[in-house]
């Protein structure tokens, strides 16, 4: 049902898409240095737009599937789907659309946002509902016997237990956003251009000039807004969020922040918590709380009354209008056309399938060393920000001169922009596993003498498994995503393609081919949301019954 609504809603996105202005223009991007500072402020915004939508969608839609048995055999499906989705494959039909019903600067800057915002959600999500499903049992009945509001339950229990996953998703979020900055800021489909003056724009303008000199200006001015947000935003929230972690003992090292530490030990700063936030947060959560009822331990789904009844059948009926419609644009489609997206399928296939092998071989080494090891994380963690944030799609051009030197040397460059867009959805997901393993069960295994091989075997991938399996989920369905430019690369004037169904995805993108653009979107679409449903699905249920601390 899921899968059928979607291909409903795409068919309306196509049909508006259709009737978009026929020639749009757009301003000039200057690769002048003096640019830059607000070029740079803009990308900012768009970025932190997205990233609030993001938190909001995360908090709300992970928590209700979390809570209602019922609703989540619908709302993890549709999740499934929507982080499956190519999103570089539905931006036309976004901006397009938009288009369609809204002036052309206001929807070039809203479709930016929302690409920006699928490539942050998804794996929030997911973390967040892995940790509202992995809390442990008996701190869920004390919740329940100490009689707690809901409201209290979420700001006591769950997003305290939560916190960091969710702050270390949100660095690799937040990293991911850069990556689809470029696309977002840069869009063009046919005659019709969507670019927006932005840090992205300015390094593809750089980059298709051949202008190095105005890239690495572009580069160094990302790098410093990664190094400023990391020892101004994130490293503070590191060092704060230490504190939740659930252990009896204390960390011998906790993560360190001089920024945290002056604005704890500031009088400003305590004056300002104590006179203005604290009271504002108190009458806030009294206001909510006189609203919110107790939480039940066991409770059952309400029927939903004549809404419950009516919408349903509503919905079905708009499904069958969308398939029926998406049936009639499909049926354009040839034998020869649907025969070479089954082969790109496969082939793009296996490059994802070779890609998270090499994310897993060296990430959970590496992320387990950044979490335990305070010395190698002052050094290994900004670098790993620095370079998950910096834009593949910026420096590929570069890569891939070298690359088509060699045999086979595309299939390799689109392995490396794959992996390039996806290793670090696993990496912070093994840092933030690692640093939530309890102290006292380090000195435990410590006690038992457990080393090497045995205390990864006993201690250590069993507390990362649950986190692994969500990082994993992120990641496949990010190398799917990054299909779409690794597989279809154009610079210089040249066009160098590699078959895969990104590539199909990207050249029906570029000719303005909606029926082929649908027919491929919606086979990668069900391609990942049957991996995720037979493979991921049964190993996160896995990582819920076995590995929870409890």
């Amino acid at each position: 049902m899921v899968v059928l609504g979607l291909v409903s809603i795409l068919y309306a996105g196509v049909w508006l898409a259709s009737r978009a202005p026929a020639i749009v223009s757009a301003p000039e991007i200057s690769t002048s240095p003096a640019a830059l500072p607000f070029y740079a402020f803009f990308s900012f915004l768009r970025m932190l737009a997205a990233y609030i939508l993001s938190v909001a969608f995360t908090l709300v839609y992970g928590r209700a599937a979390s809570q209602n048995r019922r609703a989540e055999k619908i709302m993890m499906p549709i999740l499934d789907i929507l982080q499956s989705v190519p999103i570089l494959s539905f931006l036309p039909v976004v901006v397009l659309a938009l288009r369609a019903i809204l002036p052309q600067g206001i929807a070039a800057e809203l479709s930016s946002v929302v690409l920006i915002f699928t490539s942050q959600v998804w794996n929030m999500t997911f973390a967040w509902y892995q940790s509202l499903n992995t809390i442990p049992k008996d701190l869920s009945e004390a919740a329940a016997v100490n009689n707690l509001t809901k409201w209290h339950r979420f700001t006591l229990l769950e997003f305290p237990f939560g916190t960091i996953s969710f702050i270390w998703n949100s660095m690799m979020s937040w990293a991911g956003g850069w990556f689809f900055l470029m696309a977002a800021e840069i869009f063009t489909v046919g005659d019709k251009d969507f670019r927006l003056p932005g840090l992205g724009s300015f390094l593809h303008e750089a980059s298709d000039k051949g202008d190095f000199t105005a890239i690495v200006q572009g580069v160094v001015t990302l790098v410093l807004m990664i190094v400023i947000l990391d020892q101004l935003v994130w490293r503070p929230l590191l060092a704060w969020s230490d504190k939740f972690k659930l252990e009896m003992t204390t960390g011998a090292e906790p993560p360190k922040s001089w920024f945290y530490s002056l604005l704890k030990n500031s009088n400003l700063v305590k004056w300002f918590d104590n006179r203005v936030l604290k009271p504002l947060i108190s009458r806030a959560d009294k206001k909510i709380s006189r609203r919110s009822t107790p939480i039940e331990i066991h409770s059952e789904p309400g029927k939903g009354g004549i809404i419950g009844k009516v919408v349903p059948v509503a919905v079905i009926g708009l499904i069958l209008f969308g398939i029926s419609s998406g049936a009639v644009m499909l049926s354009n489609l040839t034998l020869s056309e649907w025969s070479g997206v089954f082969e790109g399928l496969v082939m793009t296939f296996l490059r994802v399938f070779v890609t998270l092998l090499i994310a897993f071989l060296w990430t959970v080494p590496v992320g387990v060393l950044i979490a335990t090891n305070r010395k190698a994380a002052e050094v290994l963690q900004p670098l790993v920000q620095i370079l998950a944030a910096v834009p593949a799609t910026a420096l590929f051009p570069v890569v891939l001169l070298f690359f088509l030197s060699l045999p086979f040397g595309m299939n390799l460059a689109s392995i490396l922009l794959m992996l390039m867009g996806t290793q670090w959805y696993i990496l912070f997901n093994v840092i933030a596993g690692a640093s939530a393993i309890p102290t006292d069960l380090k000195n435990t295994a410590t006690l038992l003498h457990l080393k090497g091989f045995k205390k990864w075997r006993m201690l250590i991938l069993p507390a990362l498994f649950p986190y692994l399996i969500t990082g994993a989920i992120a990641a496949g369905g990010g190398a799917w995503n990054a299909s779409v430019v690794a597989e279809f690369v154009s610079f210089n004037g040249k066009t160098v393609v590699t078959g895969g169904i990104g590539a199909t995805i990207s050249q029906a993108t570029a000719e303005g081919n909606f029926p082929l653009l649908l027919a491929a979107t919606l086979i990668m679409v069900v391609t990942v949301a049957l991996i995720n449903r037979t493979v991921w699905r049964r190993l996160y249920n896995l990582a819920e019954d076995r590995f929870r601390i409890d």
